[in-house]
C-alpha cells in the first residue's frame, strides 16, 4: 500500500471510531474542534474545557508540550498526523486520563519516551522515522489498546516482546526503506493479534523473508509488492506466501499495490490456491511481461472468494482466451474482477460452482456468456458500467440461469425495442437494477415476471404504460431521476410497499394514490416540480393522514415550483380553501343565495307590485329633495287649500254636484287636479305640490277608485305626507261600499288603511246628509294663515 492509500484507511477508522466515541457522549459535554490543514506551527491556545474531540492534523506543528493539552482534561480523541514531530514525551498526556485515541502517523519521530498512566484503545505511529519499532515497556500495559500503528527500518524478535501478551485486534507495521539489510525472519512470531497489516518499502524490488505467518492472525494484508525482475515466479514473495501454510487461522488474505508480470501473478494465484485462506482480495495490480500457457490445477483449494480489483496491463498482445477460461473455469463460489478492461468472458467449460459473479466496471459487451448453460447455480450476476447496448440480448443471456436472483446491469447504454418480442427472463430473476441506462416506456413491456425489486432511476421514462404485464410480486421500485409526470398507480403492482419517484417531473400528484396502494410503507416522491393548485390539494391533505414514516423527506423536500408567488412554499404551509376549489360548492354557494333573492324579487314584483313603489319612491325623494331648495318664506306661505280631492273620474258627478258645492259655500277652498295642476310639471309631481298645500287630503272610495291608477298615487303620497308631516291629514269618505276581495294585492296599503282609520260612509238617506256634512267641514274648517305658521314653526 502507498502512503496515500495508507492515509485513506487510516482516516476511515478515525472517522468510525469518532462516530462511535460521539453517540456515547451526550450533548452537553460533547466538543468537536476541528482545526485540520489551517497552517498551526504549535497547539492552538484557549481551547474549550470540555473539547473531547480535537483534530489539528495536515499542519506545522513541531512539537507538543505539556501546556498544551494540560486543561483538556475531557478529550478522548486527539488527532495530530501529518506533521513535524520528531521527538515525544509521552508524558505529556498525563493529566489527559480519559484519552482513548491518538493518532501520531505521518510525522517524522525519530524516538519517544512512554509513560505508564496511559491506557489507549488506539495508537498510531506508523509512517515515522523510526529504525527500531517504538514499542516499550509501558505498551505492554495498555490492556485495552485495539489498534496498534508501527514503523521501522529494522525489526527484532525481541522488539515485540513487551505486547506479546496483549490481544491486539489489528496492527499496522510500515517497513522504512532501508528495512531487509538486518533482517530478522522471525521478528513477528510473538506478535499477538487477529489482523495485520504490513507495508514494505516501495523502492526496491520484493527480496524479503520475513516470515508473516503470524499464528493468531486471522486476516493478514500486504502492501507494495514488486517482483518484475523475476519472472520464474517471483521466488521471494513465494517463499512468504507458501509459510502461510504454518496458520492455520488465517482466512483473509488481501495484497494490494502489485506490480509484478503474467505469470508472476498466475504462479501467485496458483500458490494461494493450495492454502487453507478463504477469502483472497487483490487490489491495484499492474501487469506486465508475457503469458506462458501453463495449466492452471484447480484441486484441492480452500477458497471460497476471489477479488481482483484495478488492473492495469502493460502488454498489448495477449492470449485473452487462455486468461478468460482460467477465470471462469475458478470451482469457488464467488468471484470478482473489476476494474481490469476485461472485453469478453467465455462460458465455463462445465456446471459452475460460482454463485456470485462481478464484472463491474469492465468493457463486456452483450455477446459475454451467449448461450451459457453453465451458470446454472450462479445466484448474482453484476455487469455494472460495461458497454451493454441491447436489453433483448441480457434477456437471453439470463434465460440459461436458472438460479439467478439479482442482476445488476446499471450504467450502461441499454435500449429496448419492443419489435424483439417475448422477454424470455429466467423466472427465478428476484432483483434487477437496469439504472442509469436510456431505457424508455417500453421496458415496462420487458420485465422478468416475479422481479421483487426494481431499479429503473435515471433512465428516460416518461410514463408507466397501463396495459403494463401485471407485477403482482413487486414490492420496490425506483424511478428515480427520469421524466415521469405522474404517481403510478398500484393496480398492477399490487404488492408494491416501496416507490422511489423523485426528481422527476411530478407536478399534481393522484390523491387517489395511498388508496390504490394500500401496502406502500415508503413513498420518496421529494424534488419534483410541485405546481402548488387545487389539484395539489387533495394530495397534501391525503399526505397529513399516513404515518410521517411513509413520505420520506417530508416536509423538506416536499416544495412548490409552481405558480411563481409560491415558489419554494413547502408543501405543508400551502393552504387554498376547499370553496376556492370546490366548483360545484362554488356554484351552490354563490347559486342558491342568488336564486333566493330572485324569487324574492319575483314574489314583490308579482304580489306586491315592487317596481310601482320603487317608482313612487324614487319620485317622491325627487321632490322632496327640490322641497328643500325653497325660502322659508315660501314654505310659509304653502298651505293654500283646506282640502285637496282625490277621487275616480267615473265619480266625478257626485264629487261636482255634492262635495264641492257643499264644501266651498263655507269658504272652504278646493284643490282638484282638473283647475289646479300647474301646466309643464309632471303628473306625479303636481299631486306631490297638491297634496303638501293643502291641510287635508279627502279620498273619495268607491270600486270606481280601486280600479284608477292614479288615484292610487295619490293615496301613496298623501300617506307618506301623513308619516313626514307628523299630523292626521288623510279623510276617507266610503261612497259605495268596497268588497276586501276586490281590492287588488298590489293595493296592500288601501287594505290597511280602511282596516286601521275610521271614514265617512256616504249615507243614501236623505235625512242624514246634513250630519255628513257638518262632519266633514268641522274636519277640515281651519284658518289657513294660522294653521301655515304653525306648521313653520314646528319645521323650525
Amino acid at each position: 500500500m502507498t502512503k496515500t492509500n495508507s492515509s485513506i484507511s487510516h482516516f476511515a477508522i478515525i472517522f468510525i471510531l469518532i462516530l462511535e466515541i460521539r453517540t456515547q457522549l451526550s450533548d452537553e459535554s460533547e466538543f468537536f474542534v476541528d482545526r485540520s490543514k489551517t497552517g498551526l506551527t504549535h497547539v492552538p491556545k484557549g481551547l474549550s474545557l470540555n473539547t473531547t474531540i480535537l483534530d489539528i492534523s495536515q499542519n506545522y506543528i513541531s512539537e507538543l508540550r505539556t501546556s498544551d493539552i494540560i486543561s483538556l482534561s475531557k478529550l478522548k480523541i486527539l488527532i495530530i498526523s501529518h506533521n513535524r514531530i520528531q521527538y515525544l514525551d509521552m508524558s505529556v498526556f498525563r493529566f489527559n486520563q480519559e484519552l482513548e485515541y491518538l493518532d501520531l502517523s505521518h510525522n517524522k519521530l525519530e524516538k519517544i519516551s512512554c509513560h505508564p498512566t496511559l491506557n489507549l484503545k488506539h495508537l498510531d505511529l506508523s509512517f515515522n522515522a523510526f529504525d527500531a519499532l517504538p514499542i516499550c515497556q509501558e505498551l505492554g500495559n495498555m490492556s485495552q489498546l485495539e489498534f496498534l500503528g508501527l514503523s521501522a527500518t529494522q525489526l527484532q524478535k525481541s522488539s515485540m516482546l513487551p505486547i506479546a501478551y496483549l490481544h491486539i485486534s489489528k496492527v499496522l507495521l510500515v517497513l522504512g526503506d532501508t528495512y531487509g539489510e538486518k533482517e530478522d525472519p522471525e521478528s513477528l512470531r510473538d506478535l499477538n493479534t487477529q489482523s495485520l497489516h504490513i507495508v514494505f518499502p516501495t523502492r526496491n524490488e520484493f527480496h524479503f523473508i520475513l516470515d508473516v505467518s503470524v499464528s493468531t492472525a486471522v486476516s493478514l494484508e500486504l502492501s507494495n509488492i514488486k517482483c518484475v525482475l523475476d519472472d520464474n515466479g517471483c521466488s521471494s514473495f513465494q517463499n512468504v506466501v507458501s509459510k502461510l501454510q504454518k496458520n492455520s487461522r488465517l482466512s483473509n488474505l488481501t495484497l494490494n499495490n502489485i506490480e509484478t508480470t503474467w505469470n508472476s501473478f498466475f504462479m501467485i494465484l496458483q500458490l494461494v490456491w493450495h492454502t487453507n485462506i478463504n477469502y483472497f482480495s487483490i487490489s491495484n495490480v499492474k501487469l506486465q511481461g508475457r503469458v506462458d500457457f501453463r495449466e492452471f490445477d484447480y484441486s484441492g483449494t480452500s477458497l471460497k472468494a476471489l477479488s481482483i480489483h484495478q488492473v492495469v496491463n502493460d502488454v498489448f498482445s495477449l492470449p485473452q482466451d487462455y486468461i478468460y477460461e482460467i477465470l471462469s473455469n475458478m470451482n469457488i463460489q464467488h468471484l470478482t474482477v473489476s476494474a481490469a478492461h476485461m472485453v469478453h468472458m467465455v462460458c465455463p467449460s462445465q456446471i459452475s460452482p460460482l454463485l456470485y459473479l462481478n464484472f463491474s466496471n469492465n468493457l463486456l459487451t452483450d455477446m459475454v456468456f451467449k448461450n451459457c448453460a453453465n451458470l446454472a447455480n450462479l445466484k448474482t450476476l453484476s455487469l455494472q458500467m460495461n458497454q451493454l447496448k441491447e436489453l433483448a440480448n441480457i434477456v437471453h443471456m439470463t434465460k440459461e440461469m436458472k438460479s439467478l436472483q439479482q442482476l445488476d446491469v446499471s450504467q450502461n447504454s441499454l435500449k429496448y425495442d419492443e419489435s424483439e418480442g417475448n422477454c424470455p427472463w429466467t423466472r427465478s430473476l428476484l432483483s434487477l437494477n437496469m439504472s442509469s441506462n436510456i431505457l424508455t416506456d417500453s421496458v415496462f413491456r420487458c420485465l422478468p415476471p416475479r422481479v421483487k425489486v426494481l431499479d429503473l432511476h435515471n433512465n428516460r421514462i416518461r410514463s408507466i404504460p397501463k396495459d403494463v404485464t401485471s407485477l403482482e410480486t413487486l414490492q420496490e421500485l425506483n424511478v428515480a431521476s427520469n421524466s415521469l409526470a405522474h404517481l403510478p398507480g398500484c393496480g398492477t403492482f399490487g404488492s408494491l410497499s416501496i416507490l422511489i419517484i423523485d426528481y422527476n417531473s411530478v407536478s399534481n400528484p393522484s390523491a387517489d394514490f395511498f388508496q390504490s396502494c394500500q401496502k406502500i410503507r415508503s413513498l420518496r416522491a421529494g424534488n419534483n416540480p410541485f405546481q402548488c393548485t387545487c389539484e395539489l390539494r387533495d394530495f397534501i391533505q391525503s399526505v397529513g393522514q399516513v404515518s410521517s414514516e411513509v413520505v420520506e423527506g417530508w416536509p423538506d423536500s416536499y416544495k412548490c415550483d409552481y405558480p411563481e408567488s409560491y415558489k419554494g412554499t413547502p408543501l405543508k404551509d400551502f393552504h387554498v380553501s376547499q370553496l376556492s376549489c370546490n366548483t360545484a360548492l362554488l356554484i351552490v354557494t354563490i347559486g342558491v343565495p342568488g336564486l333566493v333573492l330572485a324569487v324574492t324579487v319575483t314574489v314583490l314584483c308579482i304580489y306586491l307590485d315592487l317596481p310601482w313603489y320603487l317608482r313612487m319612491v324614487c319620485q317622491w325623494t325627487q321632490t322632496r329633495r327640490r322641497a328643500r331648495d325653497v325660502p322659508l318664506g315660501e314654505l310659509q306661505r304653502a298651505l293654500q287649500f283646506h282640502a285637496f280631492i282625490s277621487y275616480s273620474e267615473r265619480d266625478s258627478a257626485w264629487v261636482k254636484n255634492e262635495l264641492i258645492p257643499n264644501l266651498e259655500k263655507e269658504d272652504i277652498r278646493i284643490c282638484l287636479h282638473e283647475r289646479n295642476f300647474v301646466p309643464g310639471k309632471s303628473i306625479v309631481e303636481n299631486i306631490i305640490n297638491c297634496i303638501e298645500k293643502s291641510y287635508k287630503s279627502i279620498f273619495v272610495l268607491s270600486p270606481n277608485f280601486v280600479q284608477s291608477e292614479w288615484c292610487h298615487y295619490e293615496l301613496y303620497f298623501a300617506h307618506h305626507n301623513l308619516f313626514h308631516e307628523g299630523s292626521n291629514n288623510l279623510i276617507l269618505i266610503l261612497l259605495e261600499p268596497i268588497p276586501q276581495n276586490s281590492i287588488p294585492g298590489k293595493y296592500h296599503k288601501l287594505r290597511a288603511l280602511m282596516a286601521q282609520r275610521t271614514y265617512l260612509e256616504w249615507p243614501k238617506e236623505k235625512s242624514k246628509h246634513r250630519l255628513f256634512w257638518a262632519n266633514l267641514r268641522a274636519s277640515i274648517n281651519i284658518k289657513l294663515m294660522d294653521k301655515a305658521k304653525e306648521i313653520s314653526h314646528t319645521q323650525i
